[in-house]
């Protein structure tokens, strides 16, 4: 898994699997795509905006590890 950012357009990418061929994209939202794989697996899932969805209660980017809970 792979989270990637792209400051200068605001858009993060969440890749759940190693590279495809191809990929269909599922425009869920204005804000929100999901690309599947040919085997109907996700492969990947797209968020524009990325800033705010991704933003904690003070606006920063927040991870935490479910295991530990840090």
């Amino acid at each position: 898994m792979e989270l990637s950012y792209d400051p200068r357009h605001n858009i993060a990418y969440l890749r759940l699997r190693t590279a495809v061929a191809e990929v269909e994209t599922l425009r869920v939202s204005d804000e929100l795509n999901i690309d599947i794989a040919p085997d109907g697996t996700i492969y990947g899932i797209e968020l524009l905006n990325a800033n705010v969805q991704l933003s904690g209660d003070q606006g920063q980017f927040v991870l935490i590890d479910k295991e530990s809970g840090k």
